[in-house]
């Protein structure tokens, strides 16, 4: 029945296969889910880091003591 509703969409997985995701459940109209690549372990963990305020010197400290 999702098949033929069109409610799956291939993404992207670390490694470079695509699996079948489903939409997400409520539709907005006017507005395309988002559907990108999954992110790999830790890809965004430093970005996030930094926009929380921690510096280089700080996260370099988590790395070194395996908190990260």
């Amino acid at each position: 029945m999702l098949a033929a509703r069109g409610r799956w969409r291939d993404v992207r997985i670390p490694g470079g296969l695509a699996v079948p995701a489903l939409l997400p459940p409520i539709d907005l109209a006017g507005v395309t889910p988002r559907m990108g690549a999954v992110p790999a372990a830790g890809e965004h963990t430093e970005p996030l880091l930094t926009e929380l305020g921690y510096g280089p010197a700080e996260i370099q400290d988590l790395r070194a003591d395996r908190v990260l």
